[in-house]
């Protein structure tokens, strides 16, 4: 029977010592254009274990103990500076739609539809492209059937462009970015 990986821990350079890359260093697989030498590994700092205790009950023959591991998970540290997209509400959409002083793009979704988590990280990339110039928000149509019914969306993902609280383009299906980028443009 083949042994299946449950989880794999990788430091990262900055938290190993550097003796520990010594003898990789010194070693004739590391040798770099003949010439034996240090090597400097470049630091990578955009994953980071996050260690947690988790356990379980292994049953054995009339007996059941709990059994202790660390089990690490890796998370990306990149998703601290991505941009947001916040959701609209029922009560919030007059505020942060109908009255804002500039442009919004709308995103109406929801989480069981495949093409709406395609176009999510581009909504995400417009979000932070224009920021300062367009408000990006996003409506889950499951959670706020009123507001997709109010400008009839039949269809998701939909994006619609509001100027002045007013409905400007619609853009309809999972799009490239570069069409979203034109509709955008048109009302800046």
């Amino acid at each position: 029977m083949a042994n299946v990986l449950e989880y794999l821990a990788v430091p990262r350079s900055s938290a190993l010592p550097s003796s520990a890359f010594a003898s990789i260093a010194s070693s004739p697989v590391c040798s770099l254009s003949g010439r034996r030498g240090s090597v400097r590994l470049p630091e990578f700092s955009g994953l980071k274990i996050q260690p947690s205790l988790a356990s379980r009950s292994v049953a054995s023959v009339g007996r059941s103990s709990r059994v202790g591991r660390r089990v690490g998970g890796v998370v990306c540290e990149a998703q601290d500076t991505a941009v947001e997209v916040p959701a609209v509400t029922d009560e919030t959409w007059q505020s942060l739609v109908i009255e804002a002083d500039s442009a919004v793009l709308v995103e109406f979704w929801a989480p069981w539809c495949g093409p709406c988590r395609m176009i999510h990280p581009i909504i995400n990339e417009l979000a932070k492209q224009y920021t300062g110039k367009l408000k990006c928000y996003k409506v889950n149509t499951d959670e706020s059937p009123s507001i997709a019914t109010r400008y009839g969306i039949r269809s998701i993902p939909t994006v619609i462009i509001f100027k002045s609280g007013e409905k400007k383009e619609a853009v309809i299906g999972a799009v490239p970015k570069s069409t979203l980028t034109i509709s955008i443009e048109k009302f800046l």
